[in-house]
């Protein structure tokens, strides 16, 4: 137990993303699933009980080892991070996404009231929603869907730990996206009103992103499998788009 539990140890201090345990089970493949989570809340407790710099974090269906949140002031100084920013009509977008998916483009804008095209590359481009493939309608639009990594910078297990409708009502806010976008990032956040229905924002809001050595995950191993991958045969045309 104690060599399956230093294999998987030295596994998720080099990994890059969060490890499922089916992943660590395709490495390990003398151990049995039971020996593998079994060691995982051995970890877990060890690193607990020491109380040292890091610990053990469920996120986005794996494990993870992170920098505990009371030294983030020490690490920002040794690695001076490029903060993460998303304007809020971004976040507001990307809340849409996570709370309707699989959703088309025409959707996202019927909610929002506004073009999305523009804030869509973005999000894709960071990485937080990814193309699921085309729906079988008039112009075969594109289907949309938040991504693992979606997951691991608003540390979520898997989409069920989204906050949930009733929560996000006792937010402040003027509109459902706005107080959806607020419940990702913080209630403080919506505390400016905005009009949804012009572009006029730019003021960014921050996303703390976790402290860990990881780089950008591969699409390929997202757990959301509440969502059916369908093969992405292009993109959609782009219309003059909203501000960034």
């Amino acid at each position: 137990m104690d060599d399956v539990k230093n294999i998987i140890e030295s596994l998720l201090f080099v990994a890059e993303e969060p490890l499922m345990v089916d992943r660590i089970k395709r490495i390990l493949t003398h151990a049995e699933t039971r020996d593998i989570r079994d060691a995982l809340a051995e970890l877990a407790g060890d690193y607990e009980k020491r109380r040292g710099g890091f610990y053990l974090h469920e996120v986005a269906g794996g494990y993870q080892i992170r920098t505990r949140p009371e030294y983030t002031q020490w690490i920002k100084r040794l690695i001076q991070p490029k903060p993460l920013r998303l304007s809020k009509a971004a976040m507001e977008t990307l809340a849409i996404i996570a709370y309707k998916q699989p959703i088309i483009r025409s959707d996202v804008e019927h909610i929002r009231g506004v073009d999305c095209g523009g804030v869509l590359r973005v999000l894709l481009e960071r990485k937080f929603v990814r193309v699921l493939g085309r729906k079988e309608i008039a112009g075969r639009p594109l289907i949309y869907a938040t991504t693992k990594r979606f997951l691991e910078v608003f540390d979520l297990k898997n989409l069920k730990d989204l906050p949930t409708p009733k929560e996000i009502e006792e937010l402040e806010g003027s509109t459902w996206e706005e107080r959806a976008a607020s419940s990702l990032v913080g209630s403080n956040e919506s505390d400016q009103d905005a009009d949804s229905s012009t572009e006029s924002e730019t003021n960014d809001l921050p996303i703390d992103e976790p402290n860990t050595a990881e780089l950008e995950p591969e699409e390929s191993s997202d757990p959301t499998d509440t969502l059916r991958t369908i093969e992405s045969t292009g993109d959609d045309h782009q219309k003059p788009d909203e501000k960034i």
